[in-house]
């Protein structure tokens, strides 16, 4: 597939994936914690099926199990570092009251600014899955894409609660999924040079989404679990995704 192609899939993955998540809040609110718990466990659980399942045994194929290693560690190490200067928050319980609306609008920003950073990495992902094949990345683009959804709201709530314009929202939202398309461009461009490059874009995209599922999605979803709400929707997501995987 053509790279200007892929990098427009991309594009639209991530923009439209962070949108409707914010347009979700738009129209709905912040939902109840255990929705919320739900669908960031069934993306954490999708992820997870991803990895394991198409990541890293094309990443192995592609030039050997160290190569595939040492993108895996240097993926992890890229997004800790990240963490470090662009704290990644999330939906928590009680937040509502405790903060006035600047804090809001601040720490909305602030997400956003976070997600943008962490969409290149998935970008990257779907970039080097269209380098394997078409329907590795055709698979690797709808889980990002689902991925990006609770994202999308985790940016938003704050910025509602701060009585950000419905369209602010939307346009913010939107705006923090761009850098997925710029991943995807450079992640066509990796993985075409070599194996041994496409091997540790693949390893690269696993450990970082890796990082994003036990540092960010799981453990926000058992923060706001009521119940196994938790349990089940990271079960759900791992069967969702061995089915993507399979067609």
């Amino acid at each position: 597939m053509h790279i200007l192609d892929v990098t427009l899939i991309g594009t639209f993955a991530g923009v439209l994936g962070t949108a409707m998540g914010g347009l979700i809040i738009v129209l709905l609110g912040k939902p109840e914690a255990t929705v919320l718990s739900s669908v960031l466990a069934l993306a954490g659980g999708i992820m997870l099926s991803v990895v394991f399942s198409d990541l890293l045994p094309e990443a192995i194929k592609a030039a050997g199990p160290v190569y595939a290693f040492i993108g895996l560690v240097i993926g992890v190490a890229f997004l800790l570092l990240l963490d470090f200067y662009l704290p990644h928050s999330h939906l928590q319980k009680g937040t509502d009251s405790d903060f006035k609306r600047a804090k809001y609008l601040h720490t909305g920003i602030l997400i956003g600014i976070g997600i943008a950073m962490h969409n290149f990495p998935e970008g990257l992902a779907i970039g080097s899955g269209y380098t394997v094949s078409e329907h590795f990345g055709v698979s690797l683009t709808f889980v990002i894409f689902l991925q990006n959804i609770p994202e999308g709201m985790a940016m938003a709530a704050p910025m509602k609660a701060g009585y950000a314009r419905n369209w602010n929202i939307l346009l913010w939202t939107g705006l923090a999924g761009i850098p997925m398309g710029i991943g995807a461009f450079f992640g066509v461009i990796a993985g075409g040079i070599s194996n041994v490059i496409l091997s540790l874009a693949l390893g690269f995209a696993a450990g970082a989404m890796l990082y994003i599922v036990f540092d960010e999605l799981l453990p926000e979803a058992n923060e706001l679990s009521a119940g196994h709400s938790a349990t089940f929707g990271s079960i759900l997501g791992i069967i969702l995704g061995l089915v993507v995987s399979l067609f």
